[in-house]
């Protein structure tokens, strides 16, 4: 596969069907989101007229803060906690607990990088972050334009485009934690042609955790023919190979005693993606523009997974499992804008038909260990009977969507939009069904309408919005069919109501803004720990997620910054009773009732082109189980970052956890072997890394 994967790159360079894009903003002029956004509509408008909380990491932020893993971008942005899990590994919180839950979408300039039902928590590691020219994020459902899943937040990249003349950059940079990165980028347009390639290679050997190497490759290329004036055709391609030991989190026996020691010496987690997406772009008038846009996925992810160790009656005797869930996809996304002049609006209307053939695949195996030290030595198949699961699923998602803009009277824009998914599953198992192989085979149909309606004001840099809006999230395959007697679910859903506002004042110097949203969850799906030791799969009652977020920016000069973002929220259950344990009014494991973030950043005047920057992160205390008896406090971090950039020269020395702060990212409950019954995800000590770069 990746020598196929391969030889596409090359064709696509080769080919020469590459188009002049519209040429990018230079970092220093690139302006934050409360002037522009893109997605929220799902084309180019102001801020003042998307009635939304969003937010944008901006191009220089992500040059500047020279980030290793997405989190150290994303934690910039009020409302978001992304749990850096080791190696790129993660999971989410936007409007959430911290979860691994299918309630966030993750997209690639507006096309989410999975397929519907095969949700991975991990999905971001699957992009290119040298490829990015910034990177948006939605907060609240947005099922009305991207469909399922855009429940919590949306977090969507965009992708650089060629320049107008040929640039690129090579970086190298190193750590103290074993961390080792090369990153380059090369673009280039002549005529009506245009080409960027980016990419890097990542490893890390011998981390502060005993068992924790990983690499990842990645790659991407964007090319565009300007076919004329009006008319060009896009060609994007994304290849990832990636490879991480898969430690497990520390036990609270381990934490307290800071003992970084593990069993495990052959779990692992492996993930090939490629995408391809060919996009035409005709532009009839101004304002009115239609796209029609293929796209090709193929995605693996192989695992022996740390998670699925389980102890026997012999203590020098394990089980596990290795499996392969993987998936193809061919899908055509097709959208238009229409203008409105007499309405003083647009509508922008489109659909998709996405059809993408899964296959499971998971074998037994008994796991060794060895005696006095505990580690697992090694692992062998039964001679026969080793197939723990064996299907596969045709997915087909069929949609169209309608969202209508207009301004009644000045000042005042009103939006309106509605979706309606289509989802088919049909599931082949290879195996008799049972409890552990899974369901028989069936055909599961969901659908539904998604509304949103919203409004804004704006007056002499000041503007308030108000909206409504709901989300909707189907079964994913593995809750469904995986290790269930009875194939039976409903789709989640999600009732969002949010009043939010902002403010730019003295020539955009001070900018804030702020959201205030409740947010209503009912038929949430959980995993019940049943007698006989199996799990199952339900619908669980209502939850409401309620909270404010905030965030200031004040711009003294070109030379001095501070910004400061925070969240306030509250996660707790309505209607959840489960097994005869009633969770009414308890809050929610795993959700910070405050998050924030705040930043400095000064490029004194006395040396050119030296940039000193210092930032503080906070997550706070929480809940670890949802009876609310046990939590943990949270953390503090702080990182320091210095840059000198002259001409061709490039160069920065970063202080992760300057104060070597010693945290969990993330504390859940354990499901894996160990002495305690919580599982604590370990944060990075002091972290000092030094980079090197030259840009042409």
């Amino acid at each position: 596969m990746k020598q196929t994967y391969c030889l596409v790159a090359m064709i696509l360079m080769a080919s020469g069907l590459f188009a002049q894009d519209r040429k990018p903003p230079a970092a220093d002029s690139v302006r934050e989101i409360e002037q522009v956004v893109i997605t929220a509509g799902r084309v180019a408008q102001q801020r003042s007229e998307a009635p939304v909380a969003i937010a944008t990491v901006s191009r220089r932020t992500i040059e500047e803060t020279r980030a290793q893993t997405m989190d150290l971008l994303l934690n910039k942005v009020s409302g978001v906690y992304n749990t850096n899990l080791g190696n790129e590994q993660h999971s989410m919180s936007i409007r959430q607990p911290i979860t691994t839950k299918s309630l966030f979408l993750y997209l690639e300039d507006g096309i989410p990088i999975r397929t519907t039902g095969v949700f991975n928590h991990n999905a971001l590691l699957e992009l290119n972050l040298p490829g990015a020219e910034r990177i948006e994020v939605i907060k609240g459902p947005s099922s009305s334009l991207y469909g399922a899943e855009a429940i919590g937040g949306v977090v969507n990249v965009i992708t650089e485009a060629p320049g107008d003349k040929p640039s690129g950059y090579l970086n190298v940079q190193r750590n103290n934690n074993g961390y080792l990165r090369t990153d380059a980028r090369f673009g280039m347009t002549k005529g009506k042609f245009g080409i960027i390639l980016s990419g890097y290679y990542a490893q890390r050997r011998s981390g502060q955790t005993e068992y924790s190497d990983f690499d990842k490759k990645s790659f991407s290329a964007k090319a565009i023919y300007a076919i004329t004036d009006r008319t060009k055709w896009t060609n994007a391609l994304s290849y990832v190979d990636y490879y991480s030991d898969m430690t497990g989190g520390l036990d609270s026996i381990k934490f307290s005693r800071r003992d970084f020691s593990t069993f495990h010496t052959f779990t692992y987690r492996a993930v090939e993606s490629f995408r391809y997406r060919s996009t035409l772009e005709h532009v009839w008038s101004e304002g009115k523009v239609t796209n029609l846009t293929f796209m090709y996925r193929d995605n693996s992810i192989a695992q022996n997974p740390s998670y699925s160790v389980g102890s026997t009656s012999n203590p020098l005797r394990f089980r596990g499992q290795i499996n392969d869930n993987a998936f193809s996809t061919a899908a055509v996304f097709l959208q238009h804008v229409q203008p409105l002049k007499r309405l003083k609006g647009r509508l922008v209307a489109g659909g998709n038909i996405d059809r993408s053939p899964q296959t499971y695949f998971a074998e037994f195996i008994w796991i060794d260990r060895a005696s006095p030290t505990g580690k697992f030595t090694g692992y062998n198949r039964p001679s026969n009977d080793s197939v723990l699961n064996d299907y596969r699923t045709q997915i087909l998602n069929t949609a169209a969507f309608a969202q209508l803009e207009f301004t009644p009277f000045k000042r005042f824009r009103l939006v309106g939009s509605v979706r309606y998914d289509d989802f088919r599953y049909d599931f082949r198992n290879s195996l008799p069904p049972s409890g552990t192989s899974g369901g028989p085979s069936s055909i599961q149909h969901f659908s539904r309408f998604t509304p949103k309606i919203g409004a804004t004001y704006n007056i002499r840099g000041i503007g308030f919005y108000a909206n409504y809006s709901e989300g909707y999230v189907p079964p994913q395959l593995n809750e469904l069919f995986n290790s269930v007697k009875t194939p039976y679910l409903r789709p989640q859903t999600f009732r969002n109501t949010e009043l939010g506002g902002w403010m730019s004042l003295w020539g955009d110097k001070l900018y804030a803004d702020w959201s205030l949203y409740a947010l209503e969850g009912s038929n949430e799906i959980i995993s019940v720990r049943q007698a006989d030791g199996t799990n199952f799969n339900q619908n669980a009652g209502r939850s409401m997620h309620k909270g404010i977020e905030y965030g200031i920016r004040y711009k003294a000069s070109d030379r001095f910054n501070v910004r400061f973002s925070g969240t306030n929220a509250r996660h707790s259950y309505v209607d959840y009773v489960v097994r005869g344990v009633n969770f009414n009014g308890k809050e929610m494991s795993g959700a910070p009732r405050f998050m924030a973030n705040a930043e400095l950043t000064w490029r004194p005047a006395f040396v050119k082109g030296l940039r000193l920057g210092a930032e503080w992160q906070r997550l706070g205390k929480y809940y670890m189980d949802d009876l609310n008896l046990f939590t943990y406090s949270g953390f503090d971090l702080v990182h320091a970052r210095i840059g000198y950039q002259r001409k061709w020269l490039d160069l920065w020395l970063n202080v992760l956890n300057l104060t070597d702060a010693y945290y969990a990212t993330s504390v859940t409950k354990s499901t894996a072997a160990g002495n305690a019954s919580y599982s604590y995800n370990l944060g990075m000590p002091r972290e000092i890394t030094v980079g090197f770069g030259v840009k042409f």
